[in-house]
């Protein structure tokens, strides 16, 4: 250890005060600057819409989003914000929404005393302007069983959109509004985002239109399951930012935020985006043809173990484990087995099992591909012709008016159900229940869903949509009633309290 004097640490503090300073950035490192994100929202924000639909329900119900009640918004707002919460048209005491919506400003929709049936909000959401002609796009969720879409604007203008057509696989819609000249947004390219890198959300979280958020880039590629891969980021982002824009510090949209991982309900720090390169291969479509056509093989998949890939001999687990071939399908015909492993579709590999589905979705029936297969030890080539897949949804505002009303949810549990056929009660194997078939009010607050099937209401066994509608008629809204709920293979009780008849004129 050395040691210095005193004398000779004066000495050289002296010297120090002496000297001329040398500048900060010769005495250490520089700090990194943070990003400035005021001229990218310049550049993009203009393009950025805000997306309201509405339902037609009932006169004597009011709207509220699944799951929620007025008491839940009331408090979100009074504690995270300090403010009342916004009312929405056709409530008491609302004010007119700015902008006003397809030449109604200032107006609102009121409750109709009469039972007749009046306009609520359903749902809100973000898009973004693809081009000046007023072409939009968002999520399918966002505009999915809407009865009308509103597009606002930055400048507040709203305008009544077109859907041009939805493709549930990928959550993408496209929408059409009639306007011209328009800001449109920059499409970038969602191959070349790295990890790391900065993006910027622009939404309408809650329905606060025009929210700002910024992040990085978590991971690329990631897996949910979903029909296509994501982009994850740490980007804000809450139920009303669905369909909004994904952007890159050069001011190109690089994908549409589309989902959150949480177990609140609210942004828990990881959000995911839909790749735009994906996007607007489906957009595309939809603009041509309102529709989306994909190939299919016609087999059901699973993913490949590593236990599974050792005992096969397999070097890694990679690949599609096929379960089971539609007979009469185009693997069939090839001669795909169950118990096959696909490696590779026309060359490429399929590390994973989603990787097939989406491979031969790009694919246009009636093409040939050829699938590799590992069998037994051995790989095998095998030539497939594919076959076109059944398209989710063709654009609904040409087939709304071919299409049966809509049922209501106008009993005391506030659903809507029917019988279930024979066959598929034997396929189910039960002896009875009814199929929900519209939910809205305390059904739909307890999160009960369309195609969910009610087994028991209390104690008592339900076989049919008449003997439902009469056991709801008797029930108590003082006191909570269990039903007995199926979901797919999972059966549990749901408590749910009625709601109180109207009162008779």
């Amino acid at each position: 250890m050395t040691n210095f004097s005193v004398r000779n640490f004066l000495a050289a503090a002296v010297v120090a005060v002496c000297l001329p300073l040398a500048p900060h950035t010769a005495l250490a490192a520089p700090a990194a600057s943070l990003p400035d994100f005021t001229d990218l929202v310049d550049k993009v924000g203009p393009a950025v819409v805000n997306i309201r639909t509405t339902a037609r329900v009932p006169g004597s119900t009011r709207g509220l989003p699944p799951g929620m009640d007025d008491g839940d918004m009331s408090e979100f707002f009074r504690r995270f914000f300090g403010i009342p919460m916004p009312q929405s048209p056709g409530s008491p005491g609302s004010s007119p929404r700015g902008g006003g919506g397809s030449g109604s400003q200032g107006q609102q929709d009121t409750p109709d005393n009469s039972g007749g049936d009046t306009e609520q909000n359903s749902g809100v959401g973000s898009g973004f302007i693809l081009s000046a002609d007023g072409y939009v796009m968002t999520n399918a969720h966002v505009v999915d069983d809407a009865d009308t879409i509103y597009v606002t604007l930055t400048d507040k203008r709203e305008f009544k959109a077109k859907l041009i057509g939805v493709d549930d696989r990928t959550d993408v819609a496209v929408v059409k509004i009639n306007a011209a000249n328009l800001p449109a947004v920059t499409v970038g390219d969602s191959n070349k985002v790295r990890v790391g890198e900065w993006v910027v959300a622009i939404g309408s979280p809650f329905g606060l239109e025009n929210t700002v958020t910024a992040g990085i880039v978590s991971a690329k590629g990631r897996d949910t399951g979903d029909y296509l891969p994501f982009i994850q980021t740490d980007v804000a982002v809450n139920p009303g930012n669905s369909g909004g824009p994904l952007i890159n510090m050069q001011g190109e949209v690089i994908g549409i935020n589309s989902q959150i991982y949480s177990r609140t309900g609210g942004f828990m720090g990881i959000s995911f985006a839909i790749p735009i390169d994906e996007a607007m291969r489906v957009a595309d479509q939809l603009k041509t043809t309102g529709k989306v056509t994909r190939g299919r093989i016609a087999v059901a998949i699973g993913e490949v173990t590593k236990d599974v890939a050792d005992s096969l001999g397999l070097p890694r687990a990679q690949g599609a484990l096929v379960s089971s071939v539609e007979p009469g399908g185009p693997a069939d015909k090839a001669g795909v087995q169950p118990g096959d492993i696909i490696l590779k579709f026309n060359g490429h590999p399929v590390d994973t099992a989603t990787d097939l589905p989406r491979m031969v979705g790009d694919m246009k029936p009636g093409t040939k591909a050829t699938i590799t297969i590992w069998r037994k030890g051995q790989t095998r080539d095998l030539p497939v012709t594919i076959a076109e897949m059944q398209p989710d949804k063709a654009a609904k505002a040409d087939t709304k008016k071919t299409q049966p009303p809509k049922q209501r949810a106008t009993n005391a549990l506030g659903l809507a159900v029917s019988d279930i056929p024979a066959d598929q009660l034997k396929t189910l194997k039960l002896r009875g229940g009814v199929q929900i078939d519209a939910v809205e009010g305390p059904a739909a607050r307890v999160g009960l869903q369309k195609g969910d099937i009610i087994l028991r209401v209390g104690d008592t066994d339900v076989s049919s949509a008449k003997e439902f509608e009469e056991i709801t008629s008797h029930l108590d809204p003082q006191k909570m009633t269990a039903l007995l709920v199926r979901r797919g293979d999972n059966t549990q009780f749901v408590p749910i309290r009625p709601r109180s008849a109207p009162a008779q004129k």
